[in-house]
């Protein structure tokens, strides 16, 4: 551990993203609190508080998002917040609410505290891909939204959730005069994904065919996504959204290695043989990006 390094709180530290995010501040210096949420998931909180009790700088610490009083405990002392929320199982029409109650909560608790000074909020580019008229735009970039009445009509879950999610966190936060850095995210691929974010990874392909002839089915290793987080939290000029992918899913082949990667969540027949059709479009635009990676290299 780094003394000289600020404590900075990851939430929710058992998800996926919040979880290698962790890995990574540790493996960086930095003191840690990793607030966990009981999602269910008790094989990866059981692997956070383990690693509390061997990896000096980390404190685990118990959080319901529901409850303002226990996210302050977590977020004390902390100069900023990783804050990664998601879910274990499949996205439905409740856990949008949930989501987005929850996000307030601990933006507020953020504004509330004499120390955090930054919030890097994890969201996702399917808060910016969702509209009827997607095909009709040339670049698909920071400044897009997803439509939120489209999403309803269509059951969109996942990214109604996230677009209302950092909607609110958004408006909260210049409400609160607080600085936050939104990294909207690709579909995340990393080790086990298909077994340790099953439900956040069928929830975001839902509609992944659209999604591809649209030209916007993009994905993001988990390593170079955290690579971004922690970025954007060292890099004082940061400010706005962020779109995060390394790869578009644009081509027959590569939809095919994504399912590869993906089993068994979506499934090919085993002797399946790409046929060469043409790729679509790509639609999806990361200037914002290139230029934070270039400045902080």
């Amino acid at each position: 551990m780094d003394h000289s390094k600020p404590t900075l709180c990851v939430l929710d530290a058992s998800s996926y993203v919040g979880f290698w995010v962790t890995k990574g501040l540790l493996n960086k210096g930095y003191p840690v609190h990793a607030a966990v949420q009981n999602t269910g998931k008790p094989e990866i909180e059981k692997t956070i508080r383990e690693m509390g009790e061997v990896e000096n700088g980390l404190a685990v610490f118990s959080v319901d998002i529901m409850d303002y009083q226990s996210i302050l405990v977590a977020l004390k002392g902390c100069s900023g917040l990783f804050c990664c929320m998601d879910t274990h199982h499949v996205y439905d029409e409740k856990m949008v609410d949930l989501e987005v109650r929850g996000t307030i909560n601990v933006v507020e608790a953020c504004a509330q505290t004499d120390s955090v000074e930054k919030i890097v909020f994890t969201s996702s580019l399917t808060a910016a891909v969702w509209r009827e008229n997607i095909l009709s735009e040339k670049d698909v970039d920071e400044r897009c939204w997803s439509d939120k009445e489209f999403c309803r009509k269509m059951k969109l879950w996942y990214p109604l959730a996230k677009t209302l999610s950092e909607q609110a966190a958004w408006a909260l936060a210049m409400d609160r005069r607080l600085k936050m850095v939104s990294i909207n995210a690709g579909l995340v691929l990393g080790p086990a994904v298909a077994e340790e974010n099953s439900g956040s990874t069928i929830s975001y392909l839902k509609g992944a065919a659209q999604m591809y002839e649209n030209g916007v089915l993009a994905v993001v290793d988990v390593k170079f996504l955290v690579d971004v987080h922690i970025r954007a939290m060292e890099d004082s000029s940061t400010g706005g959204r962020y779109f995060c992918f390394d790869q578009i899913v644009n081509s027959e082949e590569e939809t095919v290695k994504l399912a590869n990667i993906l089993r068994p969540l979506i499934s090919i027949p085993q002797r399946y043989e790409v046929q060469g059709r043409e790729a679509f479009a790509e639609r999806l635009r990361t200037r914002k990006l290139h230029k934070l990676i270039e400045g902080t290299a």
